[in-house]
């Protein structure tokens, strides 16, 4: 994107700094040095289990649901809640 925008006159200054420093060019100074001052923000995915008071052996849990069909086990789920 290219716009223009006024910099104050110390702020000038620091991004001549870095170029000279790092060898870039005014853009690739102040693209980095607003890249740099950004938040960084790591974001947590997370899931939460709450426990339907059913007592079911896991290792077993296909054929306990191949007994039940789909409205029964909702049903049931609700109801030990």
């Amino acid at each position: 994107m290219r716009t223009t925008v006024t910099l104050d006159p110390d702020v000038e200054q620091l991004v001549r700094e870095r170029m000279a420093a790092k060898g870039v060019s005014f853009k690739r100074a102040l693209n980095d040095a607003v890249r740099e001052s950004a938040p960084r923000v790591d974001y947590v995915f997370e899931t939460r289990s709450s426990p339907l008071g059913l007592k079911v052996d896991l290792d077993h849990a296909g054929s306990v649901l191949a007994e039940l069909d789909a409205e029964e086990f909702v049903h049931a789920a609700k109801r030990h809640r």
